[in-house]
């Protein structure tokens, strides 16, 4: 019975704070950087990151090999502009920036290695 009523202070602590919006920080020169991406290459399934995940095939996130773990990005492609993290800090394959999940890749209609645009997500 204490655990439900735990729950419910938490669930009700939460519903009280206000919601904070996630809007782009302006690249250097005003707008979004210009990087190379490319879906990440196919993995085991439950492959372990260099950031601690767990991928699967319905995993959302970006490998960078410089930003932290967890950095949150918004990338930019096609007329899609999807909010994202950092989740693993160890490219697959050279000649990029940027390696996209598959479903992240899939949901933007990113093939291949492409240019996208892309800049830190920060909350306003």
């Amino acid at each position: 019975m204490l655990a439900g009523l735990v729950a419910i202070a938490v669930v009700e602590r939460r519903e009280a704070k206000p919601v904070a919006t996630l809007t782009g920080a302006v690249a250097a020169g005003g707008g979004w950087y210009e990087a190379l991406a490319a879906p990440r290459a196919p993995g085991v399934d439950a492959e372990r990151t260099t950031c601690g995940l767990v991928l699967t095939a319905r995993s959302l996130g970006v490998t960078h090999p410089v930003l932290p773990c967890g950095a949150k990005v918004l990338i930019r492609y096609g007329g899609e502009t999807v909010l994202t993290e950092v989740i693993d800090n160890q490219l697959t394959a050279t000649g990029r920036q940027f390696e996209l999940t598959s479903a992240l890749a899939t949901l933007v209609g990113l093939d291949g290695t492409q240019q996208v645009d892309w800049r830190y997500a920060t909350t306003g």
